[in-house]
């Protein structure tokens, strides 16, 4: 009877999310109290809930300052030498325009918003594609893997829902994975150089003599008034220092990032008045992504204090043919790819990773190897219809949905399995659970 209240409690979920009957904020809470009550555990939903809230506070305090961490950063004009250093080099010659969007998108994406990253770049980078004659199917196919393999970032959303669906630490999910997605990085810096210089065979070397030298008026700031040019290299050694101690687990990442936001804004913003303004015009994005973290609490919660995630694993694991059963971690990240393109991320990480985790942990397969799994395929999501920022970049790009996907999916499949090589490579995952 588990099983079935489990799978009917993912599916109805599923579907209200998928056909935006509810959001996703909503259907986390209302959905799994509903069930847990149709199942007979009206009295015990409040320990469920408050259990699962509770595990993932920490999860949720990281999410809200690294994204202000990092908002922060953007706003004070940290990224926009190497922004402008990147326009200045890559002149009108396609090859360097080319290279040049991968590293400016990589950059950019840093911050796991993928709207704020499509209006910087093609902002950027549309007038020299157009002036070159160059294929904006191509900047906008770098542009969107860029922010595919960063989004694998704890503070970019899905590496958070992993670990958050699982009661894992993000850090132990994200850190490991670093390797795996630098070797993405250079997957893409390399695809970025093939169609560069395919565009530089059909039109050439273009001289821009009267381009600009310098870019000095060029930011990624959205606020002016925010930016702090003077501070441009205490900021980045500060960041740099917080990457290292990220690295290097020197402290858990809720407190990492909360050190790290405070001594920020006492530097740049030392006024009371600039700081609420700062942190207000953040606000709106750190509740959708924080409030989404605590209310999965409800629907983990429910899940797991039922026995339904364990009640539904039995299942699967009958059905899952015997030898299939110990390659369940690259399964799990074959399937994140089509699984999170023709679903959103909500849908996959909460109602089905949960499911193939629990059977996983039968053949010896951890749940947090299960979580890096889980994200290998952020890639090819983003291409989903499903996604609403994907809509921003082909309208700022002026090019259809289906000719981005048609040039930018096959490319996108490819640096998946370029990042799902290196981690077994790297042991973030096992190739074969004991």
């Amino acid at each position: 009877m588990l099983t079935l209240f489990g799978f009917a409690m993912v599916i109805t979920f599923m579907t209200l999310i998928m056909t935006k009957r509810l959001s996703a904020l909503i259907a986390l809470i209302v959905i799994p109290v509903l069930f847990g009550i149709a199942s007979g555990f009206t009295s015990q939903l409040g320990p469920m809930i408050m259990s699962g809230i509770t595990k993932l506070a920490p999860t949720g305090v990281m999410l809200m300052f690294a994204i202000l961490y990092f908002a922060l950063m953007i706003d004070s004009g940290l990224f926009d030498p190497p922004v402008r250093l990147i326009l200045k080099m890559v002149k009108g010659d396609p090859l360097r325009i080319s290279v040049g969007t991968a590293a400016l998108a990589l950059i950019v994406s840093l911050d796991g918003d993928g709207a704020t990253t499509y209006m910087i770049c093609v902002s950027a980078m549309l007038p020299l594609y157009s002036r070159i004659g160059m294929s904006p199917r191509i900047m906008a196919g770098l542009i969107i893997m860029a922010g595919g393999i960063m989004n694998m970032t704890p503070w970019g959303g899905p590496t958070a829902r992993a670990a958050s669906a699982l009661h894992v630490d993000p850090s132990d999910v994200f850190v490991p994975m670093i390797p795996a997605m630098a070797v993405g990085c250079i997957a893409l810096l390399g695809m970025a150089w093939f169609y560069g210089l395919r565009e530089r065979a059909r039109l050439g070397v273009l001289q821009l003599d009267d381009a600009p030298e310098n870019h000095t008026e060029v930011t990624v700031s959205q606020y002016p008034e925010a930016r702090r040019p003077k501070l441009i290299l205490v900021n980045g050694l500060l960041t740099l220092c917080l990457m290292a101690a990220l690295i290097g687990g020197v402290l858990p990442l809720p407190v990492l990032f909360m050190l790290a936001f405070s001594i920020a804004m006492i530097i740049n913003y030392p006024c009371l008045k600039m700081q609420k303004e700062r942190i207000a015009a953040h606000a709106g994005n750190i509740l959708a992504v924080v409030g989404l973290i605590f209310a999965a609490g409800v629907f983990t919660g429910v899940l797991s204090g039922t026995g339904m995630v364990e009640a539904m694993s039995k299942s699967l694991l009958a059905v899952i043919p015997e030898e299939m059963g110990p390659y369940l971690a690259v399964v799990t990240a074959l399937v994140s790819m089509p699984f999170t393109f023709f679903m959103s991320n909500d849908a996959f990480y909460y109602g089905i990773l949960p499911v193939l985790t629990e059977a996983a942990s039968h053949y010896g397969i951890s749940a947090v190897e299960m979580a890096r799994a889980s994200i290998v395929g952020q890639p090819v999501h983003l291409l989903s219809p499903l996604v609403p920022s994907t809509y921003l970049l082909v309208g700022l790009a002026k090019i259809e949905l289906g000719d981005l996907q048609r040039f930018a999916l096959k490319l996108a499949t490819l640096i998946c399995l370029f990042i799902l090589g290196a981690a077994l490579l790297t042991g973030v995952f096992p190739l074969v659970g004991h």
